[in-house]
């Protein structure tokens, strides 16, 4: 990219450490905060130029500099853009906070996403990641995504099943368009349920609604007797649970959950619960078991252990955290140590949940 080339909203040799929760260091050659569709066809058609599109910074390891144009998904806004017999439709820019938006639809009375309370992150980044906790992935409330095509600057539309969602997964995961910035996402639409029914599968969840006050006084389409559960009640208990074990990456810099949660055959999580009675299991529709990260690598004696400069959460083994002063190199080392204790002691590979760069 040309000096001559940058429009005036590109600065240079921007510093990255504070626009990621992890708190690394590193600087890009080019950084652009993303406000508009405009801004991001006045970026397209330069093949050459590597691009790396950030949003919140929540799922990132810097390993040093970057030498091309980082994409700062700015883009806001959220309405309702319709509604049916079933479901309200809600659309929301790229950049627009995550948790923000899900406590606003639950305001309006349109639930569905309160399982995915407090998670880290932009509305942008949530499909690409296809994000999930507590028994819901973004997916199954995904109606549609506009997005950029970076080598025309032309607009497009991907619907569910273009978007490809697997557990964590999605096209821009399997075709790279994540990491190149191919395509650029700049507005989600959700379709949220009216015929709306509690998800309350997980124990841990279960366990924090039960120790919750019940009261007959919530409205909207979750409400009822004060025996029966209402949505916020739900994103409240989401929200407890994970205050506890996640900490709060202005105080202690992380970025979330590390791992992904390993799905393995039907038959090796049968065998590994003979060898490990206390094995979390998870079965998946497709036959396949779901273990729990972090339970594997508290197991393996990673809890609270640190490495360097960097460790894993006392509260929550799944967290990696940095102690301070720490950079890429540190994060890369204290993973490949996490993961071949534990693929020695269970025979499960973890992989790494945050992308690394």
């Amino acid at each position: 990219m040309s000096g001559a080339a940058l429009p005036d909203f590109v600065e240079r040799a921007a510093d990255l450490t504070r626009r990621t929760t992890l708190g690394l260091p590193g600087r890009a050659a080019w950084y652009a905060e993303i406000r508009s569709v405009e801004q991001l066809a006045m970026l397209a058609g330069d093949s050459r130029q590597r691009r790396f599109v950030l949003g919140a910074g929540s799922n990132l390891v810097l390993t040093g500099d970057f030498d091309g144009l980082v994409l700062r998904m700015a883009i806001r806004g959220r309405e309702l853009i319709g509604e049916d017999d079933d479901a309200w439709y809600v659309r929301a820019g790229a950049g627009e906070d995550w948790h923000r938006l899900v406590l606003w639809t639950l305001a309006q009375g349109w639930p569905g996403l309160e399982n995915l309370a407090l998670i880290p992150g932009t509305v942008g980044a949530a499909p690409i990641q296809n994000i999930g906790a507590y028994g819901l992935e973004v997916a199954e409330r995904f109606h549609s995504l506009d997005a950029v095509d970076m080598s025309t600057g032309s607009t497009l539309q991907l619907d569910r099943s273009a978007c490809r969602f697997g557990y964590r997964d999605s096209v821009f995961k399997q075709q790279g368009w994540h990491l190149n910035g191919q395509r650029v996402i700049t507005r989600v639409t959700f379709r949220l349920p009216k015929r709306w029914q509690p998800l309350t599968g997980y124990a841990e969840l279960a366990a924090e609604l039960d120790r919750m006050p019940r009261s007959g006084s919530d409205t909207g389409p979750g409400s009822g007797p004060a025996s029966v559960l209402t949505p916020r009640q739900i994103a409240d208990a989401v929200i407890a649970v994970r205050s506890r074990k996640l900490p709060d990456p202005a105080a202690l810099p992380n970025a979330g959950s590390f791992f992904h949660n390993p799905v393995v055959s039907a038959a090796v999580a049968e065998g590994l619960a003979r060898a490990f009675p206390g094995l979390p299991r998870y079965p998946q529709a497709d036959g396949g078991v779901k273990l729990a990260a972090g339970w594997l690598i508290e197991q393996s004696g990673w809890k609270g252990r640190d490495l360097g400069r960097v460790g894993m959460y006392e509260k929550q083994a799944l967290v990696l955290v940095n102690r301070g002063g720490a950079c890429g190199a540190d994060v890369v080392a204290l993973a490949r140590a996490v993961q071949e204790d534990v693929c020695k002691r269970f025979g499960v590979e973890l992989a790494p949940e945050p992308i690394l760069l």
